[in-house]
């Protein structure tokens, strides 16, 4: 593998992303761990340099730094401070374990990315709807733990869309707006984040009433055209549409499952999360990345709530 994507492992079907090397099903979360090759420790090392001292050169402690890095191979992760405490690979794991033993989830697929500094965990829920007749959603939780100064540690709500594999994540929240975010100079409790996971049932039901609302909204020309070029916009100082809002025009009726809400805002805004899923980027490990943490996710919420502005006043 290169580039984003360091080990994964995957159990079931091939992922949308198509990576990784397929594992039984049934297997516990340490299993699946150790099948993604995450039995690994993070430790946190003094940094010195050398400084002259008239009769060479002395190794001195830089004072309340410390080097994050990988214990079975000294891979270099960041430069933290005393406060950051990491969040081993095993310990994230145990986090399913429960779930798991008592047939709530199943694991399905664990990985690396960025050399080690994002290890992350996606566990089926054993719950799904239809959007309209034959599109299904299943809900999946995804985990993830980063080895890095000034990333914290996520648990989110992830529906996917079976006919094409598109995902869409959901931070967990509390009414209160507190999220399952949790920085690494935090206490890490699991149970208590545990206790915000019947959340996930309601973020699922939230994303059912937002996507058969948008299944029963339509678009027209002009405005899908406009919904595209809001999503996508032209960056450089031409007032021409972007390339990815032509490519978004092109696709929408080619997608696969198009012709599940033809015509609809739930088929917009599922051309965006099929492009940015399977199309867009470097290559399939990138795009991954992007998805769960970077652009694309950000651009996929976007999308979801233009699509529903658009679909409000259709």
């Amino acid at each position: 593998m290169v580039a984003a994507v360091e080990t994964m492992a995957y159990a079931g079907q091939v992922p949308w992303h198509g990576l990784g090397k397929k594992v039984p099903a049934d297997l516990t979360p340490y299993q699946m761990m150790e099948a993604a090759e995450l039995d690994w420790e993070v430790g946190k090392e003094e940094l010195t340099y050398l400084s002259p001292d008239g009769m060479g050169m002395t190794p001195t402690i830089v004072p309340n730094k410390f080097a994050l890095i990988r214990m079975t191979d000294g891979k270099f992760f960041d430069i933290v401070g005393p406060s950051w405490t990491p969040l081993q690979n095993e310990k994230a794991f145990e986090f399913f374990h429960d779930f798991v033993m008592q047939g709530d989830m199943e694991m399905h697929t664990a990985g690396s990315l960025h050399d080690g500094q994002y290890v992350w965990a996606l566990a089926k829920i054993k719950e799904s709807f239809e959007v309209v007749k034959g599109d299904v959603i299943d809900s999946y939780l995804l985990f993830v733990n980063p080895h890095k100064r000034g990333k914290a540690i996520q648990v989110k709500s992830t529906p996917i869309r079976v006919v094409c594999w598109n995902t869409m994540s959901y931070a967990l929240t509390t009414e209160s707006s507190r999220s399952t975010k949790v920085n690494h100079n935090q206490y890490w409790d699991a149970d208590s984040i545990k206790e915000m996971l019947g959340l996930a049932h309601k973020s699922l039901v939230e994303y059912k009433d937002v996507s058969q609302f948008l299944a029963g909204k339509r678009w027209n020309a002009d405005t899908l055209v406009e919904y595209f070029n809001q999503v996508f916009p032209n960056t450089g100082t031409s007032k021409e549409e972007s390339k990815n809002s032509i490519l978004a025009q092109n696709v929408v009726h080619a997608q696969p499952g198009a012709e599940l809400g033809e015509g609809s805002w739930w088929q917009a805004f599922n051309t965006v999360t099929y492009l940015t899923d399977h199309e867009l980027g470097r290559s399939a490990d990138t795009r991954l990345s992007s998805a769960w943490m970077g652009v694309n996710l950000t651009r996929k919420n976007k999308a979801l709530k233009l699509a529903t502005e658009f679909a409000e006043v259709a």
